[in-house]
């Protein structure tokens, strides 16, 4: 039904009026009697051998919504009610920002994939705790970033700021260091300033009572080389895993007439390379760490392959748009049968 009659209609409109026009009618939708329910018993596939317990949590099943959808935590208890093992939120900034000038979210028809250069547009992590306070058992992630106008030598702040004031409303955090739509960010993903930057929030970290499992979120775009240096760092600053990937600056073998747009492309294109990332990490760390796969996720087998890959968890974000909520339930009965 979503292929077929709701993604026609909504595709004929901008993509980001449609994300929150989306946004507006979920919410009206659920908050009619029985509704959430009824997405529940369609969507939801209940079944402890789906359960997975990975950085001291308990996800009811292993298929999330990646960071970028609901970026200021609007929405996940609706969301959750589609199927969702757990919510990224983010990124957050510390202060408000508005983001890239618009046109800023593109859609690849023929690519099954999306570019985005929204540039962190967030209405800062202080309006999105207000919200987090009505959480209703959801499983939330903390995605985090630095402002625009926070130079690199200076975002180490900026991070430690999200961190501290988000600590008491999220499950797990998730340094995001890779978006390709802030200048200069992925900058920070280089060596030194990388494990000063893991290295100061785990310092953080270790002040708690309970400390909160950290996660980095690295680009596609990395080399071997860097890969490499990537699994020395979470060895050093001994933080909990990784997500892979982002999205990527290639545009190769793309068919769309606008697929020279500046931004962050995801979707089908990412499939193949973000499984290849998360293998790599996988197999050169000799599984030393979780990694969660994200990236071009549009089928129940696109799912299994990261999961042999080396996945422990997966994120959903452009495979959603494009094939609707049933893809949650099918990668999760896929996961059951497999």
């Amino acid at each position: 039904m979503y292929k077929v009659l709701v993604r026609p209609i909504l595709f004929l409109f901008d993509p980001e009026k449609v994300h929150h026009f989306t946004f507006s009618l979920i919410r009206i939708i659920s908050k009619i009697p029985g509704c959430s329910a009824l997405f529940r018993s369609i969507y939801e596939v209940s079944d402890k051998k789906l359960e997975r317990n990975l950085f001291g949590l308990t996800f009811k099943n292993p298929v999330g919504l990646a960071a970028g959808f609901d970026k200021d935590a609007k929405l996940f208890n609706e969301l959750s009610n589609f199927g969702f093992g757990f919510i990224e939120i983010g990124t957050l900034t510390p202060k408000p920002q508005a983001g890239n000038p618009k046109k800023r979210l593109f859609r690849l028809k023929a690519d099954s994939a999306i570019i985005n250069r929204m540039g962190f547009n967030n209405g800062g992590v202080l309006e999105a705790i207000e919200r987090l306070k009505k959480n209703k058992g959801v499983l939330i992630g903390g995605n985090i970033g630095k402002n625009k106008v926070t130079p690199n030598e200076n975002a180490v702040e900026d991070y430690k700021i999200c961190f501290e004031t988000l600590f008491d409303y999220v499950d797990y955090f998730v340094v995001n260091v890779s978006s390709p739509n802030t200048p200069n960010l992925r900058a920070l993903q280089d060596k030194e300033p990388l494990t000063a930057l893991l290295n100061a929030l785990q310092i953080e970290n270790s002040k708690k009572d309970s400390p909160k499992p950290i996660l980095l979120k690295i680009a596609p775009d990395l080399t071997n080389e860097q890969l490499l240096d990537i699994i020395d760092i979470v060895a050093e600053t001994k933080i909990d895993g990784v997500i892979a990937a982002n999205t990527t600056i290639s545009r190769d073998r793309l068919q769309s007439d606008n697929k020279n747009e500046v931004g962050g492309l995801s979707g089908k294109p990412l499939t193949q390379r973000s499984t290849e990332v998360i293998r790599f990490l996988s197999e050169e760390s000799n599984k030393a760490f979780p990694i969660i796969g994200v990236g071009g996720i549009h089928t129940a087998q696109d799912a299994l392959d990261k999961l042999e890959a080396g996945a422990s968890l997966l994120q959903l974000y452009t495979g959603f748009i494009y094939e609707g909520p049933k893809l949650i339930k099918a990668i999760n009965k896929a996961i059951l049968e497999s």
